[in-house]
């Protein structure tokens, strides 16, 4: 905006009246009001983004809506020495994981969704049927394709005869998650190396 000297005058001198009135016991009207804070009745509990692995500390601010808990608020925590209160893009956004513009995220999945083989359509099931059906999975193929030895070759790259043990299956690959902490990724790892899964995979390289 270009401020010309007639205009600044005019401003000058408007000042310069409303600050004399003032002085003279006249009340004006207040022109612009403000709303109370979202947050000023909420609950703040400290929480971890969850959409890396990072760790970026956050305040949640909670209010109770109907009877239930509603999510009002998300912001960078500044006593972290992780993020000092700052968090990024995708960590501000945090809050549109459950809601946006207020109402509950419709695109938000909350129950497994299962697919029926030739089906077009899903379907909600329950968490017991979802890892049950997980479990059998892995079994089965776990089962049919078990290597259990592998053979010892020789300096002409033909088997000498000899076996040794490898106890793995080639037919099941892992993709972690960037969202997992280093320790969750430990214990990832751990699992399915006991289930003598080779193919261990991360995300972010895919």
């Amino acid at each position: 905006m270009e401020l010309t000297r007639r205009d600044f005058l005019k401003l000058s001198g408007a000042g310069l009246g409303v600050g004399a009135l003032t002085t003279l016991g006249i009340k004006l009207p207040a022109l612009a009001s403000t709303d109370g804070l979202r947050i000023a009745k909420a609950i703040e509990t400290t929480g971890v983004c969850s959409f890396c692995a990072v760790g970026c500390s956050t305040i949640v601010s909670v209010l109770e809506e109907g009877g239930h808990p509603k999510v009002v608020n998300i912001e960078g925590n500044p006593d972290s020495a992780i993020n000092f209160g700052t968090l990024c893009s995708k960590g501000v956004a945090t809050i549109q994981k459950s809601y946006i513009d207020g109402k509950l995220n419709p695109e938000r999945v909350t129950k497994p969704m299962y697919r029926a083989p030739g089906s077009s359509s899903w379907q909600e099931i329950s968490w017991s049927e979802a890892i049950d059906k997980i479990a059998k999975k892995v079994k089965e193929t776990r089962d049919a394709n078990w290597i259990a030895e592998d053979d010892i070759l020789g300096a002409d790259g033909n088997p000498t005869g000899q076996k040794v043990p490898a106890l793995r299956t080639e037919a099941i690959g892992a993709v972690g998650s960037a969202e997992l902490s280093n320790e969750g990724a430990y214990l990832y790892q751990k699992l399915m190396r006991s289930l003598g899964v080779v193919y261990i995979e991360h995300h972010a390289r895919l």
